[in-house]
């Protein structure tokens, strides 16, 4: 019995007590309106924001100071569709902008009065997405961060009695409980004079449409009522001009309770006095109720009873104000999710009709009810499949009322590689030697690109250039662009050429890709099958292992565009090339940063001359053998004499405009820190780099060195090669995430393959 009591005792601890929370008299709700005014003045479509706001955040953006930035920026989704989740859904970095560009706007109002169709392929995993979002927005809706407050009556039947001046009703009502349980009459009419001032006297009328206490105020007053009601602030401001709380302005409440607003207008006179009778309580979601949120699945058979009611409020409601037909009580199954989500699970079979019954609603915001108008102001969201578009192509006028929100498959290879992570354990990285799980990614992903981009063709219209890098039909690019990343590879005068029009324009195509290709499901099942068979070997995976996968693999020969895995390969040899390079500097930081900026100073002076550096203090000889040398450094040694003095005016003109002016007067901008530095730096360190390996290259101790690391026998090698060889371990490991064995192996690949050579520009 002490283990009972103890468990019981911790259930009331930990109990949510927001699920029980009393209703509060309208003057309290203005009260909480007052401390938290954002929180308690908005709609689904605020709220269904804030979830964002709240489960998502601002997003992450790389090149926050790129002046061609189209805020396309990487969101933490997991918080939301992942965590928790029974089955998990990966929104990759395309699909999670176009979605919180879409919420963006449903804030501001300019898209309601709309249903938002997501469109994509079998196996895109669109079930999982708006089931896990759905529990999501439950979850939030019914926290304290998302409460929301809807309209409940509570009607003092004493008050009603005495504004009549005499008993009359209080009769009436006596006489309908006599009639109605004779055997009780004794008792409730003891038990209401010995305790006038329990909830007996009270008749609660819930609001079936959920409306917000607010729109009881009459309409042409509620301007005047909230600007009393609230200080000259920044929210009162915002109150007042942002179309986000236009609706506060324009929406009467339900047909119930404006009628019940007028019933005891009649009777009380004073609109204070009715609004006494007036409570809030939070508005509870329970998806399993149909309570907030509705969902219904194609298989679904619409109910018989359009019209619903509640007799004995109707009866209680008919004795107080004594006519029936004052006030109706009805209502629709739109009313449950009135300021909620309907949802419609693929349009075929019954939700073909769902969907069309929607027109009018959708349209006018407004759904008849026998004679009653009934407001509804709902979220719909609608899942379909390609094939189901032909199911609504008749309803050309419900066309404008239609946003589709594409779902593909995941372009995005980070994203891929996150799903293997979650499906077969984040252990599968310690098989592959880095790089190549992604690699695995991005062959699949290959197959759902288009094969032509007439975007990356405008921006790039020769590829063969980037033929040691890039497939001929530029997709490693195109996936580089999808992840938010922009190569280094890329020329200077190609990184120049990619304005925010171009990056629209590719990120644009992301709509029309994904719905083609290896699916989700048979990505999981190809990739089950290259792990199973080469991680049993007790080698890391590498990407020979991964080529000779895909090339026996007939079936997905067809899926993969011809020539895609060479081009992949030489990407992988010239990444990895870059990383034992980038191991191995360790040039002067120093003396890299004093001749960058020399050059930024020289570049505003004519040759010839001798000027004191106002960055370093130095004094500059301003000659044309430091110009062109430092140029040569950053573009190449073979570069023709006119694109060095096209760099330099270039360089000249950014100086001028923006570091100095804009960065380093006005914004106290250090010179280290400005763009132009930054960039030059990257470049500059790239060609420096470009030669790092040369002397190595000849010198078999070297390579027999990096084999025997870690052994005893590397004690036996000079000081200058194991000083050399423990550098470029320590860091390989370090920046790069390779495990000791796989340091080892990658750099004698680089050497025995010759790399450093292969990608020499002749």
């Amino acid at each position: 019995m002490d283990n009972i009591n103890k468990a019981m005792r911790h259930l009331d601890t930990v109990a949510d007590g927001s699920n029980h929370r009393k209703p509060i008299p309208f003057e309290e709700f203005l009260q909480v309106m007052l401390a938290n005014p954002i929180g308690t003045i908005r709609n689904v479509f605020q709220v269904f924001h804030d979830l964002f706001k709240a489960y998502v955040g601002e997003g992450f953006d790389e090149y926050p100071n790129d002046p061609e930035s189209i805020q396309f920026v990487s969101y933490d989704c997991s918080r939301l569709f992942v965590e928790g989740a029974d089955h998990p859904f990966f929104a990759d970095r395309l699909f999670a902008n176009r979605l919180v560009n879409h919420v963006e706007a449903l804030r501001s109002g300019a898209q309601q009065n709309k249903i938002y169709i997501f469109d994509g392929p079998h196996g895109c995993g669109k079930s999982t997405f708006l089931n896990n979002l759905l529990k999501r927005f439950e979850e939030y809706a019914n926290t304290e961060a998302g409460t929301r407050y809807e309209t409940l009556w509570r009607l003092d039947r004493r008050q009603l009695a005495s504004e009549d001046g005499n008993d009359t009703a209080s009769i009436i009502e006596s006489l309908f409980r006599m009639h109605e349980n004779p055997n009780q009459k004794q008792f409730e009419t003891v038990r209401n004079m010995a305790l006038p001032d329990t909830d007996n006297v009270f008749v609660e009328v819930p609001c079936p449409c959920h409306d917000n206490p607010l729109l009881l105020i009459p309409k042409s007053q509620r301007r005047q009522f909230l600007d009393d009601l609230f200080e000259n602030n920044e929210f009162k401001y915002t109150l007042f001009t942002d179309k986000a709380f236009e609706w506060i302005f324009h929406e009467v409440p339900c047909t119930i309770c404006g009628s019940l607003y007028e019933a005891l207008l009649t009777r009380l006179k004073h609109p204070a006095k009715v609004l006494e009778m007036v409570h809030a309580v939070p508005y509870r979601f329970n998806r399993r109720l149909g309570r907030g949120i509705s969902v219904f699945s194609p298989g679904d058979r619409p109910v018989k009873e359009i019209i619903q009611t509640n007799e004995y409020l109707q009866r209680m409601i008919n004795r107080l104000f004594s006519d029936s037909n004052q006030v109706r009580y009805i209502y629709s199954r739109y009313a449950k999710t009135n300021n909620g989500i309907y949802a419609l699970m693929d349009i075929k079979s019954h939700n073909i009709e769902r969907l069309i019954e929607l027109h009018n609603i959708i349209s006018e915001g407004l759904h008849k009810v026998e004679d009653i108008e009934e407001n509804v102001n709902s979220l719909f969201l609608a899942l379909m499949n390609p094939e189901d578009q032909k199911n609504i192509k008749d309803f050309q006028s419900f066309s404008d009322r239609i946003v589709y929100i594409n779902i593909p498959y995941v372009l995005d290879l980070n994203t891929e590689v996150e799903i293997y992570r979650n499906i077969f354990g984040s252990h599968i990285d310690d098989g592959f030697l880095p790089r190549v799980l992604h690699n695995f990614a991005r062959v699949i992903i290959s197959s759902r690109l288009s094969l032509r981009s007439e975007a990356m063709l405008e921006w790039i219209p020769e590829p063969e250039k980037y033929s040691w890098y890039c497939d001929k039909n530029l997709q490693l690019l195109k996936m580089e662009i999808y992840t938010g990343h922009i190569p280094e590879w890329l020329s200077e005068e190609d990184r120049k050429a990619l304005t925010a029009r171009r990056r629209r324009r590719i990120i644009g195509e992301s709509d029309k890709e994904g719905r083609q290709g290896i699916s989700g499901r048979d990505s999981i099942k190809i990739f089950n099958a290259f792990y199973t068979t080469y991680a049993k070997s007790g080698e890391l995976i590498d990407m020979s292992m991964l080529c000779k996968f895909f090339h026996g693999q007939k079936d997905l020969k067809v899926s993969i565009p011809e020539g895609f895995l060479d081009s992949l390969l030489l990407l992988y040899d010239f990444t990895i090339l870059q990383e034992v390079k980038e191991s191995l500097y360790y040039f002067n930081e120093e003396q890299i940063h004093r001749d960058i900026l020399h050059y930024m100073f020289a570049v505003n002076f004519e040759p010839g001359t001798a000027e004191t550096c106002k960055f370093t203090g130095e004094k500059v000889r301003i000659t044309e053998e430091l110009l062109d040398g430092f140029e040569r450094r950053i573009l190449g040694e073979k570069v023709e004499k006119i694109k060095l003095l096209k760099f330099r005016k270039e360089t000249q003109k950014e100086y001028t405009a923006r570091t100095l002016t804009q960065e380093i007067m006005v914004a106290g901008t250090p010179p280290t820190a400005t763009r132009l530095f930054q960039l030059l730096k990257e470049r500059y360190v790239f060609n420096l780099k470009e030669k790092v390996l040369d002397p190595f290259l000849e010198n078999e101790n070297f390579r027999r060195a990096i084999k025997d690391y870690a052994e005893e026998d590397f004690k036996t090698y000079d000081k200058k090669i194991r000083d050399d060889v423990t550098f470029l371990m320590d860091n390989i490991m370090k920046r790069y995430r390779y495990a000791e064995q796989g340091a080892r192996a990658v750099c004698i690949y680089v050497i025995d393959n010759d790399l450093a050579r292969r990608f020499t520009k002749p």
